[in-house]
């Protein structure tokens, strides 16, 4: 029980979350409208958000390199509309191209993060903003020809978004969808993120996960075990790099377009939020923090945004929205650090 706790961060976020369903009510919006949107919205963010669980738990920090995993899954998507690859073939190959991706990018972003251990926050933002313009420059330059992706004026670079519609737009979303009255349940959506949730959580009970989570509490005790830590720690890397991958792709279909160019460049920090909601600490994350944070975070931003735009100005929704991001990112850090002093004193 005294993992299903609920503590500061998350009582706060859900007072904030009645008070914005309460205020629905005055502003003329159906409440069911707002649940439909609100679980397509936290399966869609759920799979990017689980992709930091490997990586807190082998105690390489909340992974806000993200963008790099990103890149992957944009990129295997890219390939499968070049050969023009439709519905559940086509979503797999994705899957299956940004998977292969993803390892080889998180072999490469485990060496620069096994290099510069204790910094791995501050060197995976700096790596995951790097790494964009690298992207920026592959878009433009790849040679690519399918014309559906390209920029219509002289037939070069891809477009900085790309339409999924007769590709696999919204293939898990309307897969065993089910409709009780104006509820809409997207049962595949729910179903895809639930088995991804399993896998992870599986993961983290065999030895592996066990010897991981070891490595962030007592790295030299772990050492002594025979536990190869360098090794461990590229592991769990690559294995968020491909959970992140497979996020955007769940995400695209959802979204119905490919976000390439500037599109991945901020998405850790909405993740990072999430998790942070959800009551993950710094070493130590579960599925549960995952789901509870997903829907928290994303649900008070679904409905923050009709509420600015009904009682303020439109404009301020975004700015709310980034003031909820930074501000939950923050307050989860002092929050922890306030925390680790009581368990010393």
């Amino acid at each position: 029980m005294k993992r299903l706790r609920l503590e500061a961060p998350q009582l706060i976020m859900i007072s904030y979350l009645v008070i914005l369903a309460v205020s629905l009510k005055y502003i003329g919006i159906p409440y069911m409208d707002m649940i439909n949107d609100s679980l397509i919205k936290w399966v869609m963010n759920g799979v990017l958000v689980l992709s930091l669980v490997p990586m807190i738990n082998v105690g390489a920090g909340r992974n806000f390199g993200l963008p790099i995993g990103i890149s992957a899954g944009l990129l295997g998507m890219c390939i499968v509309l070049e050969f023009r690859l439709e519905g559940w073939l086509g979503f797999g190959v994705s899957i299956l191209i940004g998977s292969i991706i993803a390892i080889l990018f998180g072999y490469i972003y485990s060496i620069v993060l096994n290099r510069l251990k204790g910094n791995e926050e501050i060197v995976g933002t700096f790596a995951g903003f790097s790494f964009i313009p690298i992207m920026n420059l592959f878009w433009s330059l790849a040679p690519f020809k399918n014309r559906q992706m390209l920029y219509p004026v002289g037939g070069q670079g891809l477009r900085p978004k790309i339409n999924l519609d007769g590709y696999f737009g919204g293939i898990l979303d309307n897969f065993l969808k089910i409709n009780i009255g104006s509820l809409t349940i997207p049962l595949g959506l729910i179903m895809f993120f639930f088995i991804l949730c399993f896998m992870v959580y599986l993961f983290q009970r065999t030895r592996m996960g066990i010897a991981m989570a070891c490595i962030p509490e007592n790295e030299a005790f772990a050492k002594l075990s025979g536990i190869n830590i360098d090794r461990y720690r590229r592991i769990a890397i690559i294995f968020s790099n491909i959970l992140a991958a497979i996020g955007i792709i769940v995400y695209s279909q959802s979204y119905g377009f490919i976000h390439l160019y500037d599109g991945p460049f901020m998405m850790a920090f909405p993740a990072v939020s999430a998790i942070l909601i959800g009551g993950a600490t710094k070493n130590k994350a579960t599925v549960f923090n995952v789901m509870l944070g997903t829907y928290l975070y994303q649900t008070t931003f679904l409905l923050s945004v009709p509420v600015a735009n009904a009682l303020l100005i439109p404009e301020m929704s975004e700015i709310i929205r980034m003031i909820m991001t930074n501000g939950i990112i923050l307050y989860a850090f002092l929050y922890e650090g306030v925390r680790k002093r009581n368990e010393k004193v």
